[in-house]
């Protein structure tokens, strides 16, 4: 039982790692300083860096406070942190946007809009 105990607690702080490093890559790809952020999310900035270097497990209203201050809906962020795979072309382009900057979503998506009215003219 202890086993398994040590075992989840490393799995705990392995997740706690990955969740800050995305929260820092989405904060740097937005431009954003951590005061910034803190700020936006009603957060102290120190509080922040410690979140991104994953020494500070955060709740679930955290979280959130921080997705907004991202600009991002939870379910946004957790598709960074903890993209769900997908086998289907769904799940391939899925893929080719969480590989590209968040700034170029939004082209893609115009790219994505505009083809399928094309098609559908054609019809």
């Amino acid at each position: 039982m202890v086993h398994k105990a040590k075992s989840d607690q490393e799995a705990a702080k392995a997740f706690i790692k990955i969740v800050g490093e995305k929260i820092r890559l989405l904060r740097t790809e937005k431009g954003i300083s951590q005061e910034k952020l803190g700020e936006a999310a009603n957060l102290n900035s120190n509080y922040i860096g410690q979140i991104e270097r994953g020494e500070k497990s955060l709740s679930v209203f955290t979280l959130k406070k921080i997705a907004e201050g991202l600009s991002l809906s939870l379910e946004e962020l957790f598709r960074q942190i903890d993209p769900a795979e997908r086998t289907d072309a769904l799940g391939e382009i899925v893929d080719l946007l969480s590989a590209r900057p968040i700034e170029e979503h939004g082209k893609a998506l115009a790219v994505l809009k505009a083809v399928l009215e094309w098609n559908e003219k054609r019809s």
